[in-house]
Parts: structure tokens; C-alpha cells; sequence
């Protein structure tokens, strides 16, 4: 099974008709229990799984740990491309953004990985599998930039708003009345929660492929009722643990920024364990945490005459952040509440916290962190940037933390929500399904 590298060798009219063939077909939806349920075998007895592997009788003779790897891959080739698919008529179609060099550069992204995947024939043996797998997570890699491709081209519109004009597709710049470009902001804003939930949702598939291929390499059997993980599943995630490893990371990288950091106090439901994905819940709480410590040190701490912070070295004792975890067997969900002291947010701007195009960052500091991810950083430090969940960014940055966060929990069928009192602090829930059954929200 060859898989093209060269997806230049079609014409530009070819390509839209790939594109075109595949976003009209509707993506499935997956759900935590059926990746849990597929991970350990329990759904090979589908009869679509040996007909699409060819021979019946010589598919029933391949180890059963192989016989998954092999469905896995067969649900992976038909599902990709169609995603793919989907995103990229998005990108040629969402107004104004379409037009950033960066959003640009992630649609060729896109082009590449769904021409490359959508050739890829049916898989019947292991060697074919294998194949596969290597091809796949080569383009995992190449999508692991992605995320700041992407909030780097919602940087590069505002940075053009800010001059007062916007330049269309026939090259021409033009003023916006207020009414009409708010209009056109929410469509970027609605295209980037589509683009988002969706990427969410291939790097899930796709790592939770990966991954269980790893733990078979290794020899872990992931239906061992002793091994905690599934794939990228932990079936035994603690928010107790995680929430502890975020709050170093956030502590880390407030004192890098601040020269000191709050306390974090965690009480609730300590031992209380779940099948979740762990990086999720990371990322989730590293957010919400580093924005707490951030809007409390500046609260606290202030700044000097001239503006300047004067944070580094200060002694001043600032309030802690407290993190509740509630959970009982009878709840819908584990919820977790993040509470700080740290001024609250204004009324005016609760809503736009959750536009990936509102930032409370200088443009000094967006200007920084862009150019940290195009190679203004050491080579090291730029890899570091370029990935999906880097602690190497500043606290501040390029106003993706909430709305991802909120993606990443709605992804699963939980939710996150702000409740603010402007002078005093700010309290965070976030709601995770506890069961596991609620299913993709898919986004077409």
C-alpha cells in the first residue's frame, strides 16, 4: 500500500473535486465508551469489520489485538478525509479570515493530509495496517501546529483592524461600518468553534489510534483490568492529580512571569477517579489556573508610576486560589469549581472572553508570541510553542485559552462556564460527563 507524499501532482480543478467529494458526506460520531468499547475488542464481531478486510476466513486468523488495530485504521481511512473535507470548505468560505497568510498556510495543511489519506485503499493485513500508521502519525505531527497557525491568523486580522481597514479577495481595502463588521466577526467567531470542536475530534480519533498501537508495542494490553489507560483514555483519571500537576505548571510559569505566585488549595472529593482523557483535563485547568494566578497578581500586586509592572522580587502576600472537586454517585457530573480574588471581570466584557478574538494582551505581547512560533525563539523553544499544550507561552497571549478550554469540556458532553464579580473575584465551573455515553457534537 503506497500512500502518495506528492500532493502537488494534481490540478488545481482535481483537488475541488476531492474536496467537494468527500464534505458531501456526513462524519460519525464516536462517544468515550465506544473508544473504550472498541479498544478492547468488544465491537469486532461487527460484520462491516470482515467484509471491508477482504477475506473473511484469513481476517479471523490475524491476532485479535491485530483484528483492532486493523478496524480501527479501515473506520480512520473512511472518517478522515471526510472531516478533512468539511474544514477545508470552511476555510475557503469563512469571511475575512480566509484572507491571513496563516490561515491560508493551515488550509494547504489540510489540502495535503485529505489528499494523502483519501487515496489510502482498504486494510486487510497487518503490514498494511502498519503502513498506515506510520503515514498517519507523520501528519499527526505536521497538525500539532495547527492551534497557533490558527490564533495566529485571527492575530493578523485584528492587527489589520487595528489599522482601520480590512483587504477582501480582489485585493482592495475597505472600512466597515461598526454594525457590519461585528457581523462579520461573529461568523469568524462561529467558524473558529467549528474548526476547533472538529480538530478536538480528528485528534482524538486518530491519537487514540496511535496510542494503542504504542501500548501493544510495549506490550500492554489495554484490556488488562490493571492498566489504567485505553489508548489516550485514562480509565482511572484523578482531577485531584491533575489538577495538582496543573497547578505547578501554572505556579511555574506565574513566577517566571511575576517572580511569585498564589497558593492553590484543593479540598472536595480528593480520591474520586473517572474515564476521562487526561491532556484534556490538563489543559482545561492549566488555563483556567494561570488565569486565576494572573488576575490575582496583578490585582494585588499593581504597578509602579510610570505603568510599568514591578512584580519581579515583591513580597506582598496575595489571596489564594481555591479548587473545589464535587462528585457523588448519583451526579450527572464531576464538577469542578476554580475560585480566585482577583478583581473580577467587567460586565461589558463576560461575553467577549469567549471570542477567540477578544484578548486582554498587549499587542506587544501577542506580537511576541507570534513571532516565538514563526522562529523568533531558539529552535528548541520554538518546538516547544508550536505544539498543542506548551507551557512555554506567556500567561497572556493570543486569546485562545477559554474558548478552547470550553471546546475540550463540550467535547464530551460537559461544559464550562464563568461567574464574575467585578471588584472582588471570579469563580469557574467546569462540568465533565461522568458517564462516558454522550456522543461528538459534530459540526458540519
Amino acid at each position: 500500500m503506497k500512500v502518495p507524499g506528492q500532493a502537488r501532482s494534481l490540478s488545481d480543478e482535481e483537488i475541488a473535486e476531492v474536496v467537494k467529494k468527500y464534505g458531501r458526506k456526513r462524519p460519525a460520531s464516536a462517544s468515550l465508551e465506544t473508544l473504550l468499547k472498541t479498544g478492547r475488542g468488544e465491537l469486532l464481531s461487527k460484520n462491516s469489520t470482515i467484509q471491508e478486510a477482504g477475506d473473511s476466513e484469513s481476517f479471523l486468523k490475524i491476532a485479535e489485538e491485530k483484528r483492532v488495530l486493523i478496524q480501527i485504521a479501515n473506520f480512520l481511512r473512511r472518517e478522515l478525509p471526510v472531516r478533512l473535507a468539511h474544514r477545508i470548505q470552511d476555510l475557503s468560505s469563512v469571511p475575512l479570515l480566509r484572507d491571513m497568510d496563516s490561515t491560508k498556510a493551515v488550509k494547504q495543511i489540510y489540502i495535503d493530509s485529505l489528499l494523502q489519506l483519501s487515496s489510502v485503499p482498504s486494510i486487510s493485513t497487518p503490514e498494511q495496517e502498519e503502513e498506515y500508521a506510520a503515514e498517519l502519525e507523520k501528519l499527526y505531527s505536521k497538525h500539532s501546529s495547527v492551534l497557533i497557525q490558527m490564533a495566529k491568523g485571527a492575530y493578523e486580522l485584528r492587527k489589520q483592524m487595528r489599522k482601520g481597514n480590512e483587504t477582501e479577495n480582489n485585493g482592495q481595502q475597505t472600512k466597515q461600518s461598526p454594525g457590519r463588521e461585528f457581523e462579520r466577526m461573529q461568523h469568524c467567531h462561529s467558524f473558529l468553534d467549528r474548526f476547533y470542536m472538529s480538530r478536538i475530534g480528528i485528534r482524538v480519533l486518530a491519537g487514540q489510534y496511535l496510542a494503542l498501537r504504542q501500548q501493544q508495542k510495549t506490550h500492554s494490553d489495554p484490556a488488562d483490568p490493571n492498566n489504567d489507560y485505553m489508548g489516550i483514555i485514562c480509565k482511572a483519571t484523578s482531577p485531584h492529580q491533575i489538577v495538582l500537576h496543573a497547578a505547578d505548571d501554572a505556579t511555574w510559569m506565574c513566577q517566571r512571569r511575576y517572580g511569585d505566585a498564589p497558593e492553590v488549595i484543593v479540598s472536595g472529593n480528593l480520591d474520586l477517579t473517572f474515564p476521562y482523557i487526561p491532556t484534556h483535563l490538563h489543559y482545561i485547568l492549566l488555563e483556567l489556573l494561570k488565569n486565576a494566578m494572573r488576575a490575582t497578581m496583578e490585582k494585588h500586586c499593581g504597578q509602579d508610576d510610570k505603568g510599568d509592572d514591578f512584580y519581579t522580587g515583591t513580597d506582598v502576600d496575595v489571596p489564594p486560589i481555591n479548587v473545589v472537586i464535587a462528585d457523588a454517585l448519583e451526579n450527572e457530573d464531576v464538577v469542578i469549581k476554580i475560585s480566585d480574588e482577583g478583581g473580577g471581570i467587567p460586565r461589558s466584557n463576560v461575553k467577549q472572553i469567549w471570542s477567540y478574538l477578544f484578548t486582554t494582551a498587549s499587542p506587544s505581547i501577542q506580537e511576541k508570541l507570534v513571532a516565538f512560533g514563526d522562529g523568533g525563539a531558539s529552535n528548541d523553544d520554538n518546538n516547544g510553542a508550536m505544539q498543542d499544550h506548551s507551557i512555554h507561552s506567556p500567561l497572556a497571549g493570543l486569546g485562545y485559552g477559554l474558548p478552547i478550554s470550553r471546546s475540550y469540556a463540550q467535547y464530551f458532553g460537559g461544559d464550562l462556564s464563568i461567574v464574575s464579580m467585578e471588584g472582588y473575584g471570579t469563580d469557574c465551573f467546569l462540568h465533565l460527563r461522568r458517564l462516558g455515553n454522550s456522543r461528538e457534537p459534530l459540526v458540519v
